[in-house]
């Protein structure tokens, strides 16, 4: 960044800094004395599709990779696509492997950023509940990190309401988790993420 920049007040972006999801046991420590949520075991990564063999060699390679990871005790690593036409590599793990999870959602992002396809990520997700069989009342979180902001965000949809955020639970958890995260200060960049798959 330029003198010219600081002038006219322009920023230079922060650039990804993908060690920043090895925050993420840290924080769930804190949302469950917190908030009472825990980690569901599921998390996901997020990417624009794109054509191409390449592409295709590339998101072979990673779900490979996952899948041979012989301590898994889920469902392999699967492959979806949303309403949107986004792609979404999924991994299962049990809510107590926070750590390979998290192992796993920084693999994905880093071979799709080594093999030139870093500008398709988007996000990565992990999914925390309140446990609904023990007496919780069904709330669900992701925490999302931003690819390109290198910041998280948490986004908490209302149980049994269609497309509406709990907002409230969601500004909490913004000063709650400043301690563990880096939080995105931009509230318009709180992207809602419905239907997501590992929410």
């Amino acid at each position: 960044m330029g003198l010219l920049d600081i002038l006219l007040g322009r920023t230079k972006p922060a650039p990804p800094d993908l060690d920043q999801l090895f925050g993420l046991p840290s924080a769930a420590v804190t949302l469950e004395a917190a908030a009472g949520l825990r980690p569901t075991g599921q998390g996901a990564v997020c990417f624009a599709t794109v054509e191409g063999a390449a592409f295709e060699q590339t998101h072979r390679e990673v779900q490979a990779l996952l899948d041979a990871d012989t301590d898994r005790t889920g469902p392999p690593v699967e492959l979806s696509k949303d309403a949107y036409g986004y792609s979404w590599l999924v991994s299962h793990r049990s809510p107590d492997q926070l750590p390979e999870l998290v192992n796993d959602l920084h693999a994905v992002n880093s071979a799709m950023e080594v093999n030139g396809f870093g500008p398709q990520l988007l996000c990565s997700l992990v999914g925390f509940a309140d446990g609904e069989a023990a007496g919780g009342t069904g709330r669900r979180l992701a925490l999302v990190y931003l690819y390109k902001r290198g910041t998280f965000y948490p986004f908490a949809p209302l149980p049994d309401r269609p497309h509406q955020r709990d907002n409230a639970l969601e500004l909490q958890l913004k000063a709650t988790l400043a301690n563990d995260l880096r939080v995105e200060q931009d509230l318009s960049r709180w992207f809602p993420v419905w239907g997501a798959p590992g929410l």
